[in-house]
């Protein structure tokens, strides 16, 4: 059965604006991130989706909720919105809410990378997350391997949807590391990876889901 998923990142919330990192914390959407929403839920309102999910963090639950309140006003059926964990932004543990720059600086430091980028052209996007963990007194940051578990889960809850048909589309708000990583691991050379996908950009992924996960996702259309 082949999903057609419609990725839309959350609108900007002030953390965003203040360039600071945020995974499992949350922060209020500001008036740009409102309007990110609705535009997204302009783009989106021709469609009939068959399925809604986000993670349990109000940046994307509201963000979701608006998209489906256009979408109903265009006269479509409205579906239940499930907000679960499995759909949550990468966790960065000791660092959430933190400067990125710092945050970075202090995951890259102790192996020669001057920040994230350096840390990424070096080492891979895995070493992102294995360094912060590496870096974060608590060890509450994400691993690696941690963080695509989770991911993985999130793509199982949709599989097991049994509502599902093929070819129907799926509403799924998500987070801007997420998109990076999803981008990285599942896109082509044809991808600009160089920065996560703005806030309301949609992402169009076809999940295949009688396939294993490394082989399921295949990215259409990157953070348009």
């Amino acid at each position: 059965m082949i999903l057609h998923l419609h990725l839309v990142r959350h609108g900007q919330t002030t953390f965003n604006k203040y360039n600071r990192l945020q995974g499992w914390c949350n922060a209020p959407l500001t008036a740009a991130g409102l309007a990110d929403a609705d535009k997204a839920g302009h783009r989106l309102e021709g469609l009939d989706f068959a399925a809604a999910y986000c993670s349990d963090t109000s940046r994307a639950e509201i963000t979701a909720k608006r998209i489906l309140d256009i979408n109903e006003a265009a006269g479509h059926r409205r579906p239940e919105l499930v907000a679960d964990m499995h759909f949550r932004e990468q966790c960065y543990g000791y660092f959430e809410g933190q400067d990125m720059s710092l945050a970075w600086t202090a995951a890259g430091g102790p192996h020669g990378a001057k920040g994230y980028n350096d840390i990424v052209e070096r080492f891979g996007l895995a070493a992102t997350r294995d360094f912060l963990k590496e870096a974060d007194p608590f060890h509450d940051a994400e691993s690696d391997a941690e963080y695509w578990e989770r991911v993985e889960g999130a793509f199982a809850i949709i599989a097991s949807n049994p509502a599902l048909r093929d070819g129907d589309h799926v509403l799924q708000i998500s987070h801007g590391n997420t998109l990076l990583s999803l981008g990285h691991r599942f896109g082509g050379d044809g991808l600009d990876l160089s920065e996560r996908p703005a806030n309301g950009s949609v992402t169009l992924i076809d999940f295949d889901t009688a396939k294993p996960f490394s082989e399921a996702i295949d990215i259409v259309s990157y953070g348009k």
